[in-house]
């Protein structure tokens, strides 16, 4: 009879612990994988090199542009922000580390305490003829360990290492979005330079224009109405002039700005910018989208990382188990405090606990886990399908701007013929003065349009290099794979913090 008494209280044990490690099942079932199939090539084009391993400074092939894109590299306030993230990213993987290891606190301590008379410890010191105002003093080593039977800090701490890979991947991004700008903002200033000359070079022809008119009218051949009409139209192209200057201005802030300086002017060579061509960039295959996409990248870690929170969530039903310990010297007597052996004690305590009744809480954050989970699958998909998507507008929007140019160009041949005509039957008399400021506007904005279009395809083109994930990568600055193991995370996040 004995021995079953003592049998039981061991078995209610083992049944509660076994009923607080039962974990409820998620309201949608196990997470799916993320599908990665994409494409085979982008719309029948297979290279097997990408544009995207191309250094910017190869693709750009402008000094001037070069070193804006270094100054802005090293400048630029939101990188700058961006950097100390990565390091916020790294000081918790440290964090999240130390918690896996044994903790050892020193300890000194001082107090009075008295006890009531009434109790057994009270009568026991008025025995033993102690003070009733007893002080205490220890001095001595504790030490405290959650022993990681499930996996649960481990898992943390890798979740932390991954979430800190993907904020080096968001700053890579950060830095192919800067680069893009400031070389579409280059192109932009370039372009305007372009457009301000030809506007300022038709100023002038309008002049000649209204002095042509006011000799025809004195001469009787046209009304003083032609000469008003020359001459409003010169003021038409007058105030574009302005407006022209004034976005040089902003553009040129715009760039200041990107590379974190005040506004002063921004060296360029716009005098050969009608004679850039673009540069044919080769897409390389789909799959490649995986690695050299930065956005991508971040979007597999943070999935691998919400992976993880599940498994540390779910580790939450099961049994802790902690100890703890301590050693050193205790006594009423401070005098005596340093005592050995009898002011020395030493204690070592084993925990084992478990939650039983009330789990809501934990509940919901697995349940919250898992949802979190699914995002971060269905986030990578949508970020990988966003990516070919983009590559496939890219590609058809440099092909289609080549065919647009050439349309442009052929159509600013045609109206400057037809410039020299009208000019020439309306001091004939054979020609209205209408034909020939109708000849003289078009002939104005097709030139900017030319412009315009040469500027959009170079654009095209460094945003079809974006859009391939070029333009983050500086000689030896590429980081780990994105399946990199969490330790080699963690030392990164060591040498960033440095």
């Amino acid at each position: 009879m004995f021995k079953r008494y003592v049998h039981r209280p061991p078995a209610a044990l083992l049944s509660l612990f076994l009923l607080a490690g039962c974990v409820p099942a998620l309201p949608q079932g196990a997470a799916r994988h993320a599908t990665t199939t994409m494409p085979a090539s982008y719309q029948g084009q297979l290279d097997l090199e990408s544009a995207a391993l191309m250094d910017w400074r190869e693709l750009f092939g402008d000094e001037q542009l070069s070193a804006l894109v270094e100054l802005a590299l090293e400048n630029n306030q939101e990188l700058n922000i961006a950097v100390q993230e990565n390091l916020i990213a790294s000081y918790e993987v440290m964090a999240r580390r130390g918690e896996i290891y044994p903790s050892l606190n020193a300890g000194l301590g001082g107090g009075v305490e008295r006890v009531s008379s009434a109790s057994s410890q009270g009568a026991s010191d008025e025995q033993a003829g102690l003070d009733p105002n007893l002080q205490g003093y220890s001095l001595g080593l504790y030490a405290s360990w959650e022993v990681d039977i499930w996996g649960r800090l481990r898992n943390q701490a890798d979740a932390a290492s991954y979430r800190y890979l993907a904020s080096v991947q968001g700053r890579h991004f950060m830095i192919t979005e800067l680069v893009a700008e400031i070389a579409r903002l280059y192109y932009e200033l370039m372009a305007l330079d372009q457009r301000l000359e030809v506007v300022s070079n038709t100023v002038q022809i309008q002049r000649s224009a209204v002095d042509a008119a006011r000799l025809q009218w004195q001469a009787a051949r046209t009304t003083s109405l032609a000469v008003t009409r020359f001459q409003a139209e010169l003021l038409q192209f007058q105030s574009r002039e302005y407006e022209l200057r004034q976005q040089i201005v902003e553009t040129e802030n715009r760039i200041n700005f990107l590379v974190g300086r005040f506004p002063q002017h921004v060296d360029r060579a716009s005098d050969h910018f009608m004679d850039m061509q673009p540069r044919t960039l080769v897409a390389g295959l789909p799959t490649q989208l995986l690695i050299n996409r930065p956005d991508i990248r971040a979007a597999e870690l943070q999935l691998q990382a919400a992976d993880l929170d599940v498994s540390a969530t779910r580790a939450r039903y099961f049994p802790a188990l902690s100890l703890e310990a301590g050693i050193g010297y205790s006594s009423f007597d401070i005098l005596r405090l340093v005592e050995t052996p009898g002011s020395l004690f030493f204690a070592v305590f084993g925990n084992l606990t478990a939650p039983l009744l009330n789990r809501t809480g934990i509940t919901a954050d697995y349940f919250s886990a898992d949802a979190r989970q699914r995002q971060a699958v269905i986030n990578y998909e949508r970020t990988i399908l966003s990516a070919y998507i983009e590559v496939v507008n890219r590609l058809n929007l440099v092909e289609n701007l080549a065919g647009s140019y050439a349309v442009r160009e052929r159509r600013v041949a045609r109206l400057s013929d037809s410039i020299d005509i009208s000019t020439q039957l309306f001091q004939s008399a054979r020609a209205d003065y209408l034909e020939v400021l109708t000849a003289r506007r078009e002939s104005l904005d097709a030139q900017l349009e030319l412009i315009e279009t040469k500027q959009r395809q170079l654009s095209a083109v460094v945003s079809l290099y974006q859009a391939l994930g070029g333009g983050w990568r500086r000689g030896d600055d590429d980081d780990s794979p994105a399946d990199a193991p969490a330790d080699d995370a963690e030392d990164d996040a060591g040498d960033e913090a440095q």
